[in-house]
């Protein structure tokens, strides 16, 4: 049983470093950071748009951005010292909220460099993507990859 025990705790630690890669998408078909990705067909445009402007879900995104901040402040940290993940994951839901169309990947560093790749729909949505992502609390720079594309018809 001793011997057991360390093998099944590094088991169970492999696999969750390898589950978390620490990129959040603010859809399932988002590239891979740095990456473009295809253009979303018109009817994949307008679920996103649906879900992402549907009361709840909005309410789903700000309360995930503020647990993420109460989790941080409980811990001892600062509003401005976060977590590479924290960090990707508030961005991609503010994106996510303001941005419904876009089919975006968010990456960031511990150091508050945070990347979105990806496409959306407009020089408009593109315009947004800096400010919207330098209003999370411990974003310093903001580097887009993003491209205007037009929805597939």
């Amino acid at each position: 049983m001793k011997k057991i025990t360390p093998f099944l705790i590094g088991c169970v630690l492999l696999f969750g470093a390898a589950a978390c890669d620490g990129t959040a998408r603010t859809t399932r078909t988002a590239p891979e950071p740095g990456q473009v990705g295809e253009v979303p067909s018109p009817q994949e445009t307008q679920a996103a748009r649906e879900d992402a402007q549907s009361r709840i879900r909005r309410e789903q995104l700000d309360a995930d951005i503020r647990a993420r901040e109460e989790r941080n402040l409980a811990a001892g940290g600062d509003l401005t010292d976060r977590t590479a993940e924290d960090l990707a994951s508030e961005v991609r839901s503010k994106l996510e909220a303001n941005i419904p169309d876009g089919v975006l990947t968010v990456d960031a560093t511990e150091e508050g460099i945070v990347t979105v790749s990806g496409t959306v729909n407009n020089q408009d949505e593109l315009s947004k993507i800096k400010p919207l992502a330098q209003e999370i609390n411990g974003v310093n720079d903001v580097i887009v990859n993003a491209v205007v594309a037009q929805p597939q018809g």
